[in-house]
């Protein structure tokens, strides 16, 4: 088993914590919270700072804020305090590794894991290399992921990458329906969870648009509705986002944030279990 250093303690960073100590691995976490013992993850170590976390580390995760100054300085602390074989993963969900590590000597072994929220249950990885990872540090990563159950994908690099560039244009299509008065926030969900939720969870879009061309497969399908399709202009959703987050705080509340996420996470697990008994 690796030694893991977990770099932040928000919520990535502790459920990455939970996941890598329930699979075996010895795993360190730091970040200045001041009740760091009472919520980091039972048998997890609590490290008194970044370079105790990362002495020893063969991997580290990195979660901190996503803003570009503040990942330059940490990878750079990072690869003056870690041994030489560590391999160092941000969770970052937007910013590339060639951003924050350009004045970084060695970046040959910073690169991109970015999860989806949050990571202790939802399988997807994706592995983004920068313009100077090197192949071995991919390959370590991609191992990584896998050796915890994870279901990794190495993607070039583009600001967002892809899952998030594919949640970001659902998004701003849901959010000017709702400010159109087309749907509410609630039905809106209902459209996606009982509908296109249900079929990606078990096949992509290009798939199902395979599928959905019948004998002709996807050929088919753009062939006979691409055109009507590219017709449909997309939403530009407002600049003021007041009004959405009032009509989502309206349909969902404030307060109820710990008993929302054990819904989610509790119907995100009955459906990877179902997918896992097929």
């Amino acid at each position: 088993m690796s030694t893991v250093a977990v770099v932040g303690a928000g919520v990535i960073g502790l459920s990455w914590a939970q996941l890598f100590a329930e699979h075996g691995h010895t795993v360190w976490i730091t970040d200045p919270r001041p009740d760091l013992r009472e919520v980091a993850p039972e048998g997890v170590h609590v490290a008194a700072d970044l370079a105790e976390a990362v002495r020893d580390a063969d991997f580290v995760q990195e979660n901190g804020p996503e803003r570009l100054d503040f990942k330059k300085q940490l990878f750079a602390d990072l690869v003056r305090l870690a041994p030489a074989r560590t391999i160092f993963l941000s969770s970052s969900s937007f910013i590339p590794a060639t951003a924050f590590a350009a004045d970084v000597e060695d970046a040959s072994r910073i690169l991109i894991g970015h999860p989806f929220n949050p990571p202790h249950l939802i399988p997807l990885v994706e592995v983004v290399p920068g313009e100077r990872t090197s192949d071995e540090a991919v390959r370590a990563a991609v191992d990584f992921y896998e050796s915890v159950g994870r279901v990794p994908v190495v993607e070039r690099e583009i600001p967002g990458f892809v899952g998030n560039r594919l949640q970001s244009a659902l998004n701003r299509e849901a959010a000017y329906l709702v400010e159109q008065g087309v749907v509410s926030p609630e039905d809106l969900d209902k459209v996606v969870t009982n509908s296109l939720g249900i079929r990606w969870a078990a096949i992509g879009p290009f798939l199902a648009g395979h599928l959905g061309g019948g004998p002709g497969g996807y050929r088919q399908l753009i062939t006979h509705i691409g055109a009507s399709a590219k017709q449909v202009p997309p939403g530009r959703p407002s600049e003021d986002t007041e009004p959405l987050i009032e009509a989502v705080e309206k349909a969902y509340g404030v307060a109820d944030h710990g008993e929302l996420a054990d819904y989610r996470d509790r119907r995100q697990t009955a459906v990877l279990n179902a997918l896992e008994e097929l």
